[in-house]
């Protein structure tokens, strides 16, 4: 999974998964609906389990606590989308989401690669026009994974807020009570 992080610009693999409880969502930034809706979606999960609202972090940069369970989480949006989504693209389109996602771009080998490792339907054609209009068919799905990069539940489009939200805290919860520790 190596891929291209628009913050960083340094290369992401399964080793930045570790030590976080990871959301992870694939998408592309041209979504004209679905795509908006659940990145909202995780970032309302977030705005009660997780890091502040961004609006409170432009007023207080150092306000990076989190509200249940302490610096535990990481969400990440993949791009399925590698003609058309770049770095600046995606950092720009993430700004009006939470304000700790993490985007990722690849090369079509690498985004093809990511897919399948988390079992993604994308339908981006290897040679797209990257000035085109097209739409990218995808999975829906949000990817739970624990703090050691393990899959630990997918939340489909029809999933509301409030059961992720009952979900994440459960598992944290168990994972607490198996391991001592939150992440």
């Amino acid at each position: 999974m190596k891929r291209r992080s628009y913050w960083r610009d340094a290369p992401f693999t399964e080793q930045n998964l570790l030590h976080k409880w990871s959301l992870v969502y694939f998408g592309f930034t041209n979504c004209p609906d679905i795509c908006p809706q659940e990145l909202d979606k995780v970032t309302s999960v977030l705005d009660v389990i997780g890091t502040l609202p961004s609006f409170v972090l432009v007023h207080n940069p150092d306000a990076w606590t989190e509200k249940e369970h302490g610096k535990i989480f990481r969400p990440l949006f993949i791009s399925v989308d590698p003609a058309r989504d770049t770095p600046a693209r995606v950092g720009k389109y993430l700004k009006d989401f939470h304000p700790s996602y993490i985007g990722l771009v690849g090369s079509y080998e690498a985004t093809k690669a990511v897919c399948k490792a988390y079992r993604v339907y994308f339908s981006t054609p290897p040679n797209a026009d990257p000035a085109g209009d097209y739409l990218v068919d995808h999975s829906i799905f949000v990817y739970l994974m624990d703090p050691s990069g393990k899959f630990v539940e997918a939340f489909g489009q029809a999933v509301p807020r409030e059961d992720i939200i009952e979900k994440v805290r459960e598992v944290v919860n168990e994972w607490e009570m198996e391991t001592g520790r939150k992440v």
